[in-house]
Formats: C-alpha cells, structure tokens, sequence
C-alpha cells in the first residue's frame, strides 16, 4: 500500500507540472512600460498636408495616446461602470466578481455576466487571442498579474483606455473619438463617454456606425451603473439619456489623395522601419493644389477624351524646393491605383531634347550658333521632322524652340551619348544607360513623370539639383519624431550661365515654339514632348515659382488621334499654373542677369500643327524676348527645303511637333521595349 500510495504521489506530482507546463507555455514576457503602448499593435497610419491637417488615415486608427489627467473624470469612471466597477478595489484577478458571475450564469443556463477584470481584458488584448479555452484563461491571470506589478492602477487604466478595441478599424479612445465624434477624447461629453464604454464588450457588433440602437441601450446601463456608484446625479443620468449624441459625418475616404497616400505609406514604412507602428506622416502637399489638380485631369479627360482617344493622365507639381505640393497619378484612383505619375516609365520623346542641348552647351556649343536641318543619316538611322521638306540654317536657340528631330540628332552625335547619359545622370534621370544609343536625343528612353520634373528643375534652379520629396515628417502618435525633412540649398549640377541659356530656350518653346498654348502672361520656359504614333504626350514647364510637368497617353500603349505635346498637355499645365499663381506677384527668374531692353525677336512659324492661342492672357506679350535679339536675320533666311537627290530615303513616322523618334534598330539589349503595364 506504501508503495502504491508513493506511485500515486509522484505519478499526480509529474502529471500536476506536466499540466502547469502545458497551460504556461508561450507565456509572453512583458517589456518595459513605453514598449506596452505599442506592443503587438497593428500597423496604423495618419497623413498630414503641409500645414497638419489630417488628409486620409491607413489601416488600424490609434489616435493619439492621452493620459488620465488629460480626460474628464467621467470619461475612465464609465469604462469603470461598463466592465469592472470595483477596479481599484481588487488584485489583478477579482475572485468575487469571477464567482458572482459564475452564479448569475448557472442560473441563467448562459453566460451572462464575465469575470474578467480590465487588467485580465487588458492582457487578451496586447498579448492573447480572443479563444474562450481554459488554457487563455489561465494564461491571461498570470499575465494580468506581472503586469499590476510592473505598473500603478492608474497605468493600468490609462494602457487599457489607449489600446482597446472599440469597432470601425478605431483602436484606443482617441481614435473612437476622433472616428464616431470628430473630436479629440478630452472633449468627450458623458453622453459620448458611455457610449463609448458600452463598445469593448463587442466592438464589431456594438460599433455606432453598425447598431447605434443597441449600443445606446447598453450605454444607458452603464450610466445607470455610474448612477449606483454615485460618480454621477439622478439629474445628469437623465439627461444624458435624454439627449444621445450625433455621430459625426462619415469621412470622406481618400479621395483626390489615394495617388499620394500610396506614395507616402510605402516611403514612411522604408523611412520609419518597424520602429512604431503608429505613425503620423507630414507630407509636403497643398491640399487645395492637389484638389484642383485632380479636378483639371479629370474634368480634361472626361471633356476631351473620347475626342482625342486618350484615357488617362499624370501631373507633378513642385515647390522650388522640392517639395510634391499636388501628384496625379491617373484620372481616378478608386478605378486603378496604378501611378501613372511615379510607376509607369514611358518614353519622353523630345521633352527629354532639353538634356541633349544642356550637354551641347557644356561642350561649348552657343545658343546663337548655327546648325542646318537637312537629311541627315547615322548608319541606319534616319530621323526627320513632322512637315515636309527642311528649313536650311537656324541657329541652335531657334531648333530647340521649333523641336527640329535633324539638329537634336547632330548634336547628340557631336557631344556623344555617353556625355548626354552623364548630364541626365546629374540631373537625376538615373533610368538612363551608361553609353545609349543615338536615338536618346529624340527621347526613346523611359523615365516617369516625377524623375523627368525633377530634372527640369535643375533649370529652373539655376543649375541646383534638389531631389523631390513627398514626406516632411514622420513621427508617433505620442509626438516622437522619427524623421524629419532637412531643408537644404541643393547641390549644384550644372553651371549657372549655361542654365539661363537653357532658360532662355526653352521660353522660346513658349513664346514663339510648338507650346504656345502654354503661354499664360508670365515668365515660363518648357518643353513639349510625343513619341511615335501619338502613344505619349508631355509637356514639361517652369516658372521661377513652380514646375509642372503633364503626360497624358492610354495605358495599352494604343495610339492618341494625333494629341500632340503643345495640345491637351500645354492646356492642362496652363490650367494648373493659372491656379497654382493666384495671388502671387509676377517676376523673372531671380538668378538670372537682367536683360536689356531690345526689339521682338523674329523667328520662323511654329514646326508643329497646332494653332497658336487666341484668349487675351496668352496673347500676352513676353517680357524678355530680348534673348532672341538679332537672331532675325538668321531667321528670317530659313527655306523650307526638299531633300537633295541621291540623299537616303526618309523614314517618316513622326505626327506632331517634330517630337517623335524615328529609332535605330535596337541593340541587343533594346533601350526602347514597351512601357510596362498597370
């Protein structure tokens, strides 16, 4: 028998810590205080325009996290009422409140009441799943336990009002709040306190904007309970009963920002890493620019085009700085959240020819110097311009305004292509190849939008290359600054003279070139830009206050009815610029050297096929024409030419302002395949 009973003791004693074993095993340890704010929290995020209001949340809501004393007493006394009235008279597990709530629900035959206290609920939710086993049961005790001895009953509080779940994506009180009230958690009135309170027991089913009626009813008897306790009067029971609150209005969603929402969550993730998940990012845009620009793409589509078989659009709007102040990715981000702006790399055309003249002017080549647009062949290359025939002598300022393909050519074969691939490389088009071929000076290389707006404002700046940037500042809910944009001068990339020459050239783009519809009365240079068979059209354009650059196509790569780059582009960037100058003074280029006052500059007709504007702003006369001076007789001999016999046959694919690239057959590694699809 001593022997049987010994058995039986040591055989109950292995199979008692086999079984604590079982049920403690995968029992997290519990960090350090600032760790369990934010400890297993989904990642959650809030983005800011340039002046901090709020534009579009990502993901879990957590608002921010607020401290006892910031809230009105009433606001941690309902939660109190609703799920553990006694919380500051108990342990970390109310053994009474657990056998009170056993009997109630024996007698009911169902569960009625819970025992577990707000540290025990407060445990399932940072470190357990919600199963109802008795293994989580146990395991929540312990871990309510080292939990109350790591923390006061305040802390304890305070943890469980920021981190609970109250339905609608909302987690912690502010983002309930902030999400059912439009206000912060520290302007809660009673009546918006104890419907909160009401919402933990079951977030999803209780949530305001699921079943307000029902989450009403239970809101009643937690003031009720507030009532017994005496932390409220009969008087304000009833009348927090008598006057329920108003939800506030459903938001929005994102809207015009979807495209720069995408953006800005995929950098903030590489930027902040997995130091917090709650993050609120600061981005660079204007929220009124941004709207209007997605309002100018998509009424511009929507009016125009079915008439010029065109389906989507792309804008880039930048401060001097840098600074994204509006990014169109396409015509409607709800129907393709494809970023026609940042992701689709497409060929440029001649928007890029404003590279290949930079390099021509490093290697000494003058604005004034002259060139002949002739039949020109490189090997097997041919390139020609739009119209027919050829206009003979024209200086280099003159072929740039007018996007003459023939002298583009000659001078990329002059400067070679791997001295062109270097400037685009400085200038921040890093897509471009080490040693292109010759086709790179009529643009059959792709680039996206953004990369191509930040080239050009290298000209705009005078030389000076800052790279663009969405992101201001990224911090947590609890005002941790994690990063932060660090203003800079730039670094200079490009001399400052051979820049305003190149200002100065592409003004005459404006002024008296192939994107005359740009003109809008104020100081401006750009570039317009199509590609083969009408399947891209740019246009790519600076003022001393904004660059702006516009890309309208068909995501197939099926061709436009003959939409040129100085067409619709050049009158949704005249649009954005008319509203993005509103109020703002007009002025040259400060880094300029002043002009002096001269006679209009002649010059010949516009290359491409499109009329000149006719409103009275863009027939505005040019304050510095004064560049062109004494170009006229160079001008003014121009003779449109058929090519000489015995020249090379032309290839002629080229359809609107002598932009498009009559390519060389490809190398083994093609520099121009199709543009990737969406």
């Amino acid at each position: 028998m001593a022997a049987f009973a010994a058995v039986v003791l040591i055989g109950g004693g292995i199979f008692g810590v086999i079984t604590v074993n079982r049920f403690m095993d995968g029992i997290p340890q519990i960090p350090d205080k600032a760790t369990l704010t934010v400890v297993n929290q989904a990642p959650g995020m809030t983005f800011e325009d340039k002046d901090g209001k709020v534009l579009a949340t990502r993901g879990p809501k957590h608002g921010y996290a607020v401290s006892l004393s910031e809230l009105p007493t009433y606001v941690p006394q309902a939660f109190m009422a609703a799920e553990d009235r006694r919380f500051y008279h108990h342990g970390p597990v109310d053994f009474r409140g657990m056998a009170r709530a056993a009997w109630v629900n024996w007698r009911a035959h169902h569960t009625v009441q819970g025992g577990s206290t707000l540290t025990q609920q407060l445990a399932k939710t940072l470190f357990l799943t919600p199963d109802q086993t008795l293994k989580r049961k146990l395991q929540e005790a312990v871990i309510a336990e080292r939990l109350e001895k790591e923390m006061s009953k305040d802390e304890v509080l305070e943890l469980y009002l920021n981190r609970i779940f109250f339905g609608d994506n909302a987690y912690g009180i502010d983002a309930a709040s902030q999400t059912y009230f439009g206000k912060p958690a520290r302007e809660l009135s009673l009546q918006e306190a104890a419907l909160l309170a009401a919402l933990p027991k079951a977030p999803t089913r209780l949530a305001l904007t699921n079943d307000m009626d029902a989450a009403l009813q239970r809101s009643h008897l937690v003031l009720h309970n507030m009532r017994t306790e005496g932390w409220i009067t009969t008087e304000e029971e009833q009348a927090a009963i008598d006057a329920p609150p108003k939800l506030a209005p459903e938001a929005q969603g994102e809207g015009d920002f979807g495209y720069v929402i995408d953006m800005a969550s995929a950098e903030a993730v590489k930027i902040a890493g997995g130091q917090a998940p709650d993050l609120v990012v600061r981005l660079s845009i204007d929220q009124s620019l941004q709207t209007q620009a997605q309002a100018i793409i998509r009424q511009t589509i929507a009016a125009e085009g079915a008439g010029a078989h065109v389906k989507q659009a792309a804008l880039v709007l930048l401060a001097p700085d840098g600074a994204v102040r509006a990014m169109v990715g396409g015509v409607d981000h709800h129907l393709s959240a494809f970023n026609r702006a940042t992701q689709a790399q497409r060929q440029p055309g001649s928007s890029f020819k404003p590279f290949v003249y930079a390099a021509a002017l490093e290697a000494g080549v003058k604005p004034t110097d002259i060139r002949t647009d002739k039949p020109v062949r490189f090997g097997l290359w041919a390139p020609t311009d739009y119209e027919p025939g050829y206009r003979g002598p024209m200086t280099v300022a003159n072929a740039l305004a007018l996007s003459i393909n023939t002298i583009a050519a000659q001078l990329a074969s002059e400067v070679g292509t791997p001295k062109i691939a270097e400037i685009a490389h400085r200038f921040g088009l890093k897509s471009i190849p080490d040693d292109p071929n010759l086709s790179v000076a009529l643009g059959s290389y792709e680039v996206n939008l953004l990369e191509l707006a930040g080239g050009y404002q290298v000209f705009q700046q005078g030389g000076v290359r800052s790279e663009p940037y969405l992101i201001d500042q990224i911090a947590t809910t609890r005002g941790d600054v994690l990063y932060s944009h660090v203003a800079s001068a730039g670094a200079p990339v490009y001399d400052v003279a051979h820049a305003g020459d190149m200002v100065r050239m592409m003004e005459g783009v404006i002024t008296h070139g192939t994107a005359t519809r740009a003109a809008f009365g104020r100081p401006a240079a750009g570039k317009t830009g199509t590609t083969q068979n009408w399947r891209d059209a740019w246009f790519m354009g600076f003022t001393p206050d904004w660059m702006c650059g516009v890309w309208i196509g068909n995501d197939d790569n099926t061709p436009m009815n003959k939409i040129t780059g100085g067409a619709i582009p050049a009158e949704i960037w005249r649009k954005m610029m008319l509203l993005a100058h509103q109020d703002m003074p007009v002025r040259d280029f400060p880094w300029l050297p002043p002009e002096t006052p001269a006679d209009a500059a002649t010059s010949d007709a516009p290359a491409s096929d499109e009329p000149a504007a006719t409103t009275a702003i863009d027939a505005a006369p040019d304050p510095k024409a004064s560049f062109y001076d004494n170009l006229g007789d160079d001008f003014a001999n121009v003779q449109h030419a058929q090519p000489p016999a015995g020249e090379p046959p032309r290839s002629h694919d080229d359809t609107d302002d002598n932009d498009d690239p009559d390519a060389p057959p490809p190398r083994p590694n093609p520099a121009n395949p199709p543009s990737p699809q969406p």
